[in-house]
């Protein structure tokens, strides 16, 4: 398995260069608060597609302003580009937030097109259409501080027994796979009445 080898080789630079990656949380909603969801999500993942729908038409709606959905990479190894793209996809974060979050959500809209061979033709479209350096975002895939943030990210999950993506924590409840609106609306509104 490539990915596999690669996240070993990726989980090894980490070790050796544990100071190298600070954490840089991927975030959206509202930071100040105390109400805090992880989402683990491979930007390959069909059912993290999905979950993202769900929070841009029902979710950040009603609980945007309230809570801070936390983004946490968590590429499968069964998916072939999804650890290029979150390194990329950390890269267009750092230069500008908002923009970071809108390159997550088109890459899982537009997923069923892009392959493997066509992930850098679409990375240089994205960052034409926004303003970034073409040649910046092709070299992020390269940088080994990038890949350990989301090696963190990777590995933090694996230590809470996180397996599938997408998967949301809120407090002690966990959802994962196919999440349903009414079940993490519902956790919200209990985590908020606290």
């Amino acid at each position: 398995m490539k990915i596999a080898r690669v996240l070993l080789a990726i989980s090894l630079t980490t070790a050796v260069h544990g100071a190298f990656a600070a954490r840089a949380d991927v975030m959206e909603g509202n930071p100040a608060s105390q109400v805090k969801v992880l989402i683990y999500e491979d930007l390959q993942s069909g059912d993290c597609a999905r979950f993202r729908e769900l929070l841009d038409q029902k979710i950040l709606p009603r609980y945007g302003s309230r809570v801070a959905f936390i983004y946490r990479d968590f590429p499968l190894g069964r998916d072939d580009w999804a650890l290029p793209a979150a390194i990329a996809a950390r890269w267009v974060y750092e230069r500008d937030p908002k923009l970071g979050i809108v390159f997550r959500r088109e890459l899982l809209a537009e997923q069923d097109h892009i392959r493997p061979a066509n992930l850098k033709d679409w990375l240089i479209d994205f960052a034409a259409r926004n303003d970034l350096n073409q040649k910046g975002i092709l070299d992020s895939l390269n940088d080994r501080r990038l890949a350990a943030l989301v090696d963190q990210d990777w590995q933090g999950g694996v230590a809470r027994g996180i397996s599938k993506a997408p998967t949301a924590c809120i407090g002690g409840q966990v959802f994962a796979g196919i999440i349903l609106y009414d079940d993490l609306a519902r956790a919200l509104d209990e985590a908020l009445a606290r």
